[in-house]
C-alpha cells in the first residue's frame, strides 16, 4: 500500500485519520478528529493503517 499526503486512511483502532506529512512510505503525521474542536496531529506508522478510504492522486 503506497500511502501519500492528503489520503484520508482507516486506522487499525478505528479512527479515520488525514495524512498531512508522509516520509517514505513508513512515517505519516496525520490529523484525526471530526472536527476543529477535537482535531489531534499524531505520529502514524505504516503499520498502524488499516486501509485507504480516500486517495488524493493529483
Amino acid at each position: 500500500m503506497i500511502v501519500k499526503q492528503y489520503d484520508t486512511v482507516l486506522l487499525k483502532d478505528g479512527r479515520e485519520a488525514s495524512i498531512v506529512e508522509a516520509f517514505d512510505n513508513k512515517v505519516f503525521i496525520a490529523d484525526v478528529g471530526s472536527s476543529p474542536k477535537d482535531w489531534e496531529t499524531i505520529d502514524v506508522y505504516i503499520d498502524d493503517i488499516d486501509k485507504i478510504i480516500h486517495a488524493n492522486r493529483d
